[in-house]
Protein backbone atom coordinates (compact mmCIF):
# COMPACT_ATOMS: atom_id res chain seq x y z
CA UNK A 1 0.00 0.00 0.00
CA UNK A 2 1.22 3.30 -0.77
CA UNK A 3 0.66 5.51 2.28
CA UNK A 4 2.96 8.54 1.72
CA UNK A 5 6.50 8.51 4.17
CA UNK A 6 5.67 11.73 5.50
CA UNK A 7 2.17 11.03 6.79
CA UNK A 8 3.06 7.06 7.55
CA UNK A 9 5.49 9.08 9.97
CA UNK A 10 2.87 10.81 12.07
CA UNK A 11 0.28 8.23 12.27
CA UNK A 12 0.71 7.69 15.94
CA UNK A 13 0.22 11.64 16.24
CA UNK A 14 -2.74 11.20 14.17
CA UNK A 15 -4.55 8.17 16.15
CA UNK A 16 -4.01 10.53 19.48
CA UNK A 17 -5.85 12.90 17.73
CA UNK A 18 -8.59 10.35 16.95
CA UNK A 19 -8.55 8.77 20.39
CA UNK A 20 -9.30 11.99 22.41
CA UNK A 21 -11.99 13.44 19.85
CA UNK A 22 -13.53 9.42 20.65
CA UNK A 23 -13.35 10.19 24.48
CA UNK A 24 -15.22 13.78 24.02
CA UNK A 25 -17.92 13.10 21.36
CA UNK A 26 -19.92 15.81 20.41
CA UNK A 27 -23.47 15.87 18.95
CA UNK A 28 -25.42 17.92 16.29
CA UNK A 29 -24.05 21.50 16.08
CA UNK A 30 -22.68 21.87 19.24
CA UNK A 31 -19.20 20.44 18.39
CA UNK A 32 -17.50 23.53 19.97
CA UNK A 33 -14.75 21.37 22.01
CA UNK A 34 -14.25 19.36 18.83
CA UNK A 35 -13.85 22.30 16.84
CA UNK A 36 -10.93 24.10 19.03
CA UNK A 37 -9.29 21.20 19.06
CA UNK A 38 -9.55 21.03 15.30
CA UNK A 39 -8.89 24.95 15.02
CA UNK A 40 -5.60 24.65 17.24
CA UNK A 41 -3.92 21.86 15.16
CA UNK A 42 -4.75 23.81 12.02
CA UNK A 43 -3.19 27.06 13.76
CA UNK A 44 0.17 24.75 14.74
CA UNK A 45 0.55 23.51 11.48
CA UNK A 46 0.52 26.44 10.12
CA UNK A 47 -2.44 26.45 7.34
CA UNK A 48 -3.24 30.13 5.97
CA UNK A 49 -6.75 30.44 6.77
CA UNK A 50 -8.86 29.19 9.80
CA UNK A 51 -12.60 30.43 10.30
CA UNK A 52 -14.25 28.93 12.76
CA UNK A 53 -18.42 29.31 13.91
CA UNK A 54 -18.84 28.04 10.74
CA UNK A 55 -22.70 26.53 10.80
CA UNK A 56 -22.45 27.53 14.32
CA UNK A 57 -19.07 25.04 14.93
CA UNK A 58 -17.88 24.13 11.98
CA UNK A 59 -14.30 24.96 10.84
CA UNK A 60 -13.06 25.93 7.74
CA UNK A 61 -9.03 25.72 6.52
CA UNK A 62 -7.69 27.36 3.35
CA UNK A 63 -3.97 26.14 2.42
CA UNK A 64 -2.61 28.15 -0.16
CA UNK A 65 -0.26 25.90 -3.09
CA UNK A 66 2.69 27.20 -5.01
CA UNK A 67 0.63 29.73 -7.66
CA UNK A 68 -2.18 29.54 -9.56
CA UNK A 69 -4.50 26.61 -10.10
CA UNK A 70 -8.01 24.84 -8.97
CA UNK A 71 -10.22 25.26 -5.56
CA UNK A 72 -10.74 22.01 -4.18
CA UNK A 73 -13.13 21.22 -1.12
CA UNK A 74 -12.51 18.19 1.19
CA UNK A 75 -14.60 17.35 4.00
CA UNK A 76 -14.77 15.33 7.25
CA UNK A 77 -17.91 15.35 9.71
CA UNK A 78 -17.07 15.79 13.46
CA UNK A 79 -20.31 15.03 15.32
CA UNK A 80 -21.14 11.58 17.43
CA UNK A 81 -24.24 9.42 18.20
CA UNK A 82 -26.57 9.62 21.47
CA UNK A 83 -25.73 6.47 22.16
CA UNK A 84 -23.83 4.51 24.92
CA UNK A 85 -20.19 2.84 24.03
CA UNK A 86 -20.01 -0.65 24.69
CA UNK A 87 -15.93 -0.88 23.06
CA UNK A 88 -14.41 -1.43 26.69
CA UNK A 89 -11.18 0.48 25.18
CA UNK A 90 -9.04 2.67 27.07
CA UNK A 91 -10.09 5.80 25.19
CA UNK A 92 -13.82 5.31 25.43
CA UNK A 93 -16.08 7.77 25.63
CA UNK A 94 -15.96 10.00 28.91
CA UNK A 95 -19.72 11.43 28.23
CA UNK A 96 -22.35 9.11 29.56
CA UNK A 97 -24.80 8.77 26.33
CA UNK A 98 -22.56 9.91 23.36
CA UNK A 99 -20.17 7.91 21.14
CA UNK A 100 -18.44 7.91 18.28
CA UNK A 101 -20.32 4.98 16.30
CA UNK A 102 -19.95 5.89 12.81
CA UNK A 103 -16.14 6.90 12.54
CA UNK A 104 -16.71 10.83 12.50
CA UNK A 105 -13.46 11.08 15.09
CA UNK A 106 -11.65 9.22 12.19
CA UNK A 107 -13.16 11.32 9.29
CA UNK A 108 -11.49 14.17 11.53
CA UNK A 109 -8.05 12.70 12.25
CA UNK A 110 -7.37 11.94 8.18
CA UNK A 111 -7.97 15.44 7.59
CA UNK A 112 -6.00 16.58 9.87
CA UNK A 113 -3.33 14.51 8.85
CA UNK A 114 -3.88 15.87 5.18
CA UNK A 115 -3.75 19.61 6.53
CA UNK A 116 -0.82 18.48 8.27
CA UNK A 117 1.06 17.20 4.81
CA UNK A 118 -0.26 19.43 2.55
CA UNK A 119 0.95 22.50 4.63
CA UNK A 120 4.37 21.22 5.07
CA UNK A 121 5.02 20.51 1.29
CA UNK A 122 2.45 23.17 -0.39
CA UNK A 123 3.45 20.23 -3.71
CA UNK A 124 0.33 21.73 -5.27
CA UNK A 125 -1.03 24.48 -7.01
CA UNK A 126 -4.06 26.67 -6.28
CA UNK A 127 -5.91 25.96 -3.25
CA UNK A 128 -7.05 23.03 -0.62
CA UNK A 129 -9.96 23.94 1.51
CA UNK A 130 -10.95 22.23 4.60
CA UNK A 131 -14.26 21.32 6.01
CA UNK A 132 -14.86 20.28 9.26
CA UNK A 133 -18.56 19.89 9.04
CA UNK A 134 -20.92 19.33 12.52
CA UNK A 135 -24.17 17.98 12.61
CA UNK A 136 -24.08 15.02 9.98
CA UNK A 137 -26.47 12.67 12.01
CA UNK A 138 -28.79 15.21 12.57
CA UNK A 139 -29.70 18.39 11.10
CA UNK A 140 -28.25 17.86 8.03
CA UNK A 141 -24.91 20.69 8.96
CA UNK A 142 -23.55 20.02 5.09
CA UNK A 143 -27.07 21.99 4.35
CA UNK A 144 -26.46 24.51 6.47
CA UNK A 145 -22.99 25.06 5.34
CA UNK A 146 -23.76 24.97 1.80
CA UNK A 147 -27.21 26.79 1.43
CA UNK A 148 -26.98 29.18 4.86
CA UNK A 149 -23.11 29.40 4.91
CA UNK A 150 -22.50 29.66 1.24
CA UNK A 151 -19.14 27.73 1.72
CA UNK A 152 -18.88 26.83 -1.73
CA UNK A 153 -19.03 30.62 -3.39
CA UNK A 154 -17.06 31.87 0.14
CA UNK A 155 -14.31 30.06 -0.63
CA UNK A 156 -14.72 29.61 -4.65
CA UNK A 157 -14.72 25.58 -4.19
CA UNK A 158 -14.83 24.20 -7.82
CA UNK A 159 -14.87 20.33 -6.77
CA UNK A 160 -15.30 18.28 -3.22
CA UNK A 161 -14.34 15.07 -2.09
CA UNK A 162 -15.23 12.50 1.33
CA UNK A 163 -13.96 9.74 2.59
CA UNK A 164 -16.29 7.74 5.11
CA UNK A 165 -14.77 5.00 6.79
CA UNK A 166 -16.58 1.18 6.19
CA UNK A 167 -15.88 -2.25 8.28
CA UNK A 168 -17.78 -4.02 5.91
CA UNK A 169 -14.61 -3.68 4.04
CA UNK A 170 -11.15 -4.72 4.19
CA UNK A 171 -8.30 -2.68 5.36
CA UNK A 172 -7.64 -0.64 2.52
CA UNK A 173 -10.04 -1.22 0.10
CA UNK A 174 -11.96 2.05 -1.47
CA UNK A 175 -15.68 1.78 -2.99
CA UNK A 176 -17.41 4.12 -4.87
CA UNK A 177 -19.40 4.46 -8.15
CA UNK A 178 -20.01 7.34 -10.81
CA UNK A 179 -23.77 8.14 -9.70
CA UNK A 180 -26.15 7.21 -7.09
CA UNK A 181 -24.26 5.88 -4.24
CA UNK A 182 -26.73 6.89 -1.15
CA UNK A 183 -30.67 7.23 -1.04
CA UNK A 184 -32.54 10.29 0.04
CA UNK A 185 -34.29 10.44 3.06
CA UNK A 186 -37.91 11.30 3.92
CA UNK A 187 -39.95 10.93 7.06
CA UNK A 188 -43.50 10.88 7.46
CA UNK A 189 -45.95 10.99 10.63
CA UNK A 190 -49.47 9.75 9.73
CA UNK A 191 -51.93 10.84 12.27
CA UNK A 192 -55.54 9.67 12.39
CA UNK A 193 -58.35 10.60 13.78
CA UNK A 194 -61.78 9.50 14.85
CA UNK A 195 -64.11 9.72 17.72
CA UNK A 196 -63.30 7.39 20.96
CA UNK A 197 -65.82 5.30 23.11
CA UNK A 198 -66.40 2.02 25.17
CA UNK A 199 -64.58 -0.85 22.83
CA UNK A 200 -68.12 -3.06 23.68
CA UNK A 201 -69.99 -0.30 21.87
CA UNK A 202 -68.19 0.37 18.40
CA UNK A 203 -70.95 1.76 16.62
CA UNK A 204 -70.54 4.68 18.58
CA UNK A 205 -67.04 5.76 17.82
CA UNK A 206 -65.71 6.44 14.73
CA UNK A 207 -62.05 3.80 14.96
CA UNK A 208 -59.14 5.18 13.71
CA UNK A 209 -57.54 1.54 13.89
CA UNK A 210 -59.28 -0.11 10.44
CA UNK A 211 -57.93 3.19 8.50
CA UNK A 212 -54.96 2.89 10.02
CA UNK A 213 -54.28 -0.47 9.14
CA UNK A 214 -55.45 -0.02 5.68
CA UNK A 215 -52.76 2.84 5.23
CA UNK A 216 -50.29 0.39 6.62
CA UNK A 217 -50.97 -2.10 4.03
CA UNK A 218 -51.59 0.06 0.90
CA UNK A 219 -48.39 1.85 2.05
CA UNK A 220 -46.89 -1.20 1.23
CA UNK A 221 -48.25 -1.40 -2.57
CA UNK A 222 -45.81 1.65 -3.42
CA UNK A 223 -42.57 -0.07 -4.09
CA UNK A 224 -44.48 -3.35 -5.48
CA UNK A 225 -47.00 -1.50 -7.94
CA UNK A 226 -45.94 2.19 -8.48
CA UNK A 227 -42.35 1.93 -9.14
CA UNK A 228 -40.37 0.18 -11.86
CA UNK A 229 -38.95 -3.22 -10.36
CA UNK A 230 -35.62 -1.64 -11.28
CA UNK A 231 -35.27 1.21 -9.57
CA UNK A 232 -34.46 1.74 -5.98
CA UNK A 233 -37.18 2.48 -2.99
CA UNK A 234 -37.80 1.43 0.29
CA UNK A 235 -41.22 2.40 2.05
CA UNK A 236 -40.61 1.41 5.82
CA UNK A 237 -42.65 2.06 9.00
CA UNK A 238 -41.42 2.22 12.26
CA UNK A 239 -44.20 3.55 14.86
CA UNK A 240 -47.55 2.36 15.19
CA UNK A 241 -49.40 3.64 18.38
CA UNK A 242 -52.84 4.22 19.84
CA UNK A 243 -55.10 3.64 22.78
CA UNK A 244 -53.99 2.96 26.52
CA UNK A 245 -56.20 0.39 27.54
CA UNK A 246 -57.91 -2.91 26.47
CA UNK A 247 -61.61 -1.68 26.32
CA UNK A 248 -61.24 1.73 25.02
CA UNK A 249 -61.41 2.67 21.94
CA UNK A 250 -58.90 5.39 21.43
CA UNK A 251 -60.11 8.81 19.37
CA UNK A 252 -56.56 8.48 17.35
CA UNK A 253 -53.28 6.94 16.06
CA UNK A 254 -49.40 7.72 14.95
CA UNK A 255 -48.03 5.47 12.30
CA UNK A 256 -44.60 6.99 11.17
CA UNK A 257 -41.74 5.65 8.92
CA UNK A 258 -39.32 6.52 6.40
CA UNK A 259 -39.01 6.60 2.50
CA UNK A 260 -35.87 5.93 0.83
CA UNK A 261 -35.08 6.56 -2.87
CA UNK A 262 -31.79 7.06 -5.10
CA UNK A 263 -33.42 9.51 -7.79
CA UNK A 264 -35.56 12.85 -7.62
CA UNK A 265 -37.85 11.27 -9.71
CA UNK A 266 -38.71 8.11 -7.92
CA UNK A 267 -38.37 10.41 -4.31
CA UNK A 268 -41.31 12.23 -6.09
CA UNK A 269 -43.51 9.70 -7.02
CA UNK A 270 -43.05 8.19 -3.18
CA UNK A 271 -44.41 11.19 -1.63
CA UNK A 272 -47.11 11.15 -3.73
CA UNK A 273 -48.18 8.00 -3.88
CA UNK A 274 -48.20 8.15 0.02
CA UNK A 275 -49.90 11.91 0.22
CA UNK A 276 -52.70 9.98 -1.85
CA UNK A 277 -53.19 6.80 0.14
CA UNK A 278 -53.66 8.95 3.09
CA UNK A 279 -56.18 11.15 1.74
CA UNK A 280 -57.88 8.12 0.02
CA UNK A 281 -57.99 6.06 3.04
CA UNK A 282 -59.31 8.75 5.58
CA UNK A 283 -62.31 9.50 3.27
CA UNK A 284 -62.67 5.86 2.48
CA UNK A 285 -62.82 5.66 6.81
CA UNK A 286 -64.42 9.33 7.49
CA UNK A 287 -61.34 9.65 9.57
CA UNK A 288 -59.90 12.82 9.55
CA UNK A 289 -56.28 12.57 8.55
CA UNK A 290 -52.85 14.31 8.88
CA UNK A 291 -49.95 13.68 6.98
CA UNK A 292 -46.31 15.29 7.93
CA UNK A 293 -44.05 14.63 5.15
CA UNK A 294 -40.19 15.89 5.99
CA UNK A 295 -38.12 15.85 3.00
CA UNK A 296 -34.63 15.57 4.62
CA UNK A 297 -31.01 14.43 2.85
CA UNK A 298 -31.74 14.60 -0.97
CA UNK A 299 -29.81 11.50 -2.63
CA UNK A 300 -26.34 11.42 -2.48
CA UNK A 301 -25.08 11.44 -6.15
CA UNK A 302 -21.61 11.34 -7.58
CA UNK A 303 -20.13 12.95 -10.60
CA UNK A 304 -19.33 10.30 -13.07
CA UNK A 305 -15.86 11.87 -14.11
CA UNK A 306 -14.78 13.27 -10.41
CA UNK A 307 -15.45 9.70 -9.35
CA UNK A 308 -13.27 7.67 -11.67
CA UNK A 309 -10.64 10.15 -11.16
CA UNK A 310 -10.83 9.55 -7.23
CA UNK A 311 -11.06 5.77 -8.18
CA UNK A 312 -7.93 5.79 -10.26
CA UNK A 313 -6.19 8.52 -7.16
CA UNK A 314 -6.97 5.55 -4.99
CA UNK A 315 -5.30 3.07 -7.01
CA UNK A 316 -2.09 4.82 -6.57
CA UNK A 317 -2.57 4.53 -2.63
CA UNK A 318 -4.14 0.94 -2.66
CA UNK A 319 -4.18 -1.72 -5.16
CA UNK A 320 -8.46 -2.48 -3.93
CA UNK A 321 -10.35 -0.48 -5.31
CA UNK A 322 -13.92 -1.26 -6.72
CA UNK A 323 -15.90 1.59 -8.68
CA UNK A 324 -18.44 0.11 -9.70
CA UNK A 325 -20.26 -0.29 -6.31
CA UNK A 326 -23.96 -0.78 -5.77
CA UNK A 327 -25.91 2.25 -4.43
CA UNK A 328 -26.78 2.01 -0.32
CA UNK A 329 -30.32 3.27 1.20
CA UNK A 330 -28.63 4.84 3.86
CA UNK A 331 -28.18 8.68 3.71
CA UNK A 332 -25.75 10.98 4.24
CA UNK A 333 -25.55 14.74 4.08
CA UNK A 334 -22.60 15.26 1.65
CA UNK A 335 -25.52 15.13 -0.63
CA UNK A 336 -25.94 18.64 -0.48
CA UNK A 337 -22.30 19.85 -1.09
CA UNK A 338 -22.30 17.37 -4.25
CA UNK A 339 -25.45 18.79 -4.90
CA UNK A 340 -23.32 22.40 -4.97
CA UNK A 341 -20.35 21.20 -7.07
CA UNK A 342 -19.10 18.24 -9.12
CA UNK A 343 -17.17 15.44 -6.67
CA UNK A 344 -17.26 12.27 -4.92
CA UNK A 345 -18.05 10.27 -1.94
CA UNK A 346 -16.24 7.10 -1.08
CA UNK A 347 -15.81 4.43 0.84
CA UNK A 348 -12.82 2.97 2.92
CA UNK A 349 -12.38 -0.32 4.61
CA UNK A 350 -11.08 -0.35 7.84
CA UNK A 351 -11.23 -4.25 8.42
CA UNK A 352 -14.51 -6.34 8.50
CA UNK A 353 -15.70 -5.83 12.44
CA UNK A 354 -18.74 -4.06 14.42
CA UNK A 355 -21.24 -1.85 11.82
CA UNK A 356 -21.12 1.50 12.11
CA UNK A 357 -24.05 2.68 14.68
CA UNK A 358 -23.02 -0.44 16.79
CA UNK A 359 -21.68 0.00 20.40
CA UNK A 360 -18.88 -1.81 19.97
CA UNK A 361 -17.78 0.20 16.68
CA UNK A 362 -14.63 1.73 16.78
CA UNK A 363 -12.95 3.12 14.12
CA UNK A 364 -9.41 1.48 12.95
CA UNK A 365 -6.31 3.96 13.73
CA UNK A 366 -4.52 2.32 10.91
CA UNK A 367 -7.20 3.38 8.04
CA UNK A 368 -5.93 7.26 8.95
CA UNK A 369 -2.59 7.23 7.25
CA UNK A 370 -4.14 5.68 4.14
CA UNK A 371 -7.18 8.40 4.08
CA UNK A 372 -4.74 10.99 4.39
CA UNK A 373 -2.68 9.66 2.04
CA UNK A 374 -5.48 9.40 -0.72
CA UNK A 375 -6.52 12.83 0.05
CA UNK A 376 -3.11 14.31 -0.15
CA UNK A 377 -2.22 12.65 -3.64
CA UNK A 378 -5.84 13.69 -5.31
CA UNK A 379 -4.74 16.75 -4.48
CA UNK A 380 -0.71 16.86 -5.78
CA UNK A 381 -2.94 15.32 -8.39
CA UNK A 382 -5.73 17.65 -9.41
CA UNK A 383 -3.13 20.47 -8.48
CA UNK A 384 0.13 19.52 -10.35
CA UNK A 385 2.22 22.28 -9.97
Amino acid sequence: MAVVNRIAGFAEEMAGWRQHIHQNPELGLDCHKTAAFVAARLREFGVDEVHEGIATSGVVAVINGTGDGPVTGLRADMDALPMDEATGKPYTSQVPGRMHACGHDGHTAMLLGTAKYLAETRNFSGKVVLLFQPAEEIIGGGRIMVQDENVMERFGIEEVYALHTDPFGELGEFRTNGGPIMAAVDDFTITVRGKGGHAAYPANCRDPFPCGVAIAQALQTIVSRNVDPLEALVVSMTQFHGGSAMNVIPGELMIAGTARSLTPEVRALAEQRIRAIVEGQGTAFEMEVELDYDKSYPPSINHEKQAMFAADVAREVSGQVIDDLAPEMGAEDFSYMLEARPGAFLFLGQGVGPSVHHPEFDFNDEAAPIGASFFAQLIETRHRV
